[in-house]
């Protein structure tokens, strides 16, 4: 993504920032961030290209790519690294930043810690994200990060019970405002299949442009189709 850097004298100037993320630090490859980084640079001009590889987890990984011979080099291509198992989970556990917060079961921490490391992060997840959609999808991560045992989650729900209770009701109401969804939209898409048939009964087979309308009708639209059907001499009319 570009960046626009002012430097201390003044100048201001853009930078293209490439960043990956490594799941597993096995599968990282060099060579494959160094041609991502040649691509960019010819494709948008510019030598003024950062990369940054993120690691969730532990391993080697190189740190360099040096082409060349005995006597030359003619390829030196190094990389920022972020570790996140190299970053103390206590230095961000506060942190407004909520993709380090969500990030804190990648952190350092000591095993015994896992259950208060898991809350923070969640905490932060409930803090810091107004969405309720992502609030839902964020915690699946947190979740996935942290893979708390049976014990580890009946002492979460044991010494965070404030959390424990908000994160069930939110759950809850996303999951029943969910079935109001899916049962609105079954009976919206009944009432569009019964109105294809009727249009199709009166006038014959319906373009896949009409039946595509149809199905993504609101309620009051269908509604008014039905009326205007039965006096309608052809589905222009009925759809105008």
């Amino acid at each position: 993504m570009p960046l626009l850097v002012e430097w201390p004298d003044g100048r201001r100037e853009a930078v293209l920032l490439v960043l990956e993320e490594e799941s597993d630090t096995s599968k990282f490859s060099i060579h494959r961030l160094a041609q991502y980084c040649l691509d960019l640079a010819e494709l948008f001009k510019t030598d003024r290209v950062v990369p940054v590889a993120i690691f969730l987890r532990e391993g080697q990984r190189p740190e360099e790519l040096i082409l060349g011979g005995d006597h030359h080099r003619y390829l030196a291509f190094r990389y920022l690294a972020c570790a996140l198992p190299d970053l103390p989970w206590q230095d961000w556990r506060d942190s407004d930043n909520i993709v380090a917060r969500l990030n804190l079961p990648n952190m350092r921490y000591d095993p015994s810690e896992r259950v208060a490391v898991y809350a923070m992060a969640l905490r932060g997840l409930m803090q810091l994200e107004p969405d309720p959609d992502k609030r839902l999808k964020y915690a699946d991560f947190v979740d996935i990060y942290a893979n708390l045992s049976d014990t580890e989650r009946a002492q979460y729900e044991r010494e965070y019970p404030e959390e424990t209770k908000t994160m069930q009701s939110f759950s809850t109401r996303m999951r029943e405002e969910g079935e109001r969804i899916g049962e609105r939209r079954g009976i919206q898409l009944g009432e569009a299949h019964m109105l294809l048939r009727l249009l199709e009964e009166k006038f014959g087979p319906v373009s896949d442009e009409v039946r595509t309308q149809v199905q993504s009708a609101d309620p009051d639209s269908l509604l008014r189709w039905f009326r205007q059907s039965l006096k309608a001499d052809n589905i222009d009319e009925v759809l105008r």
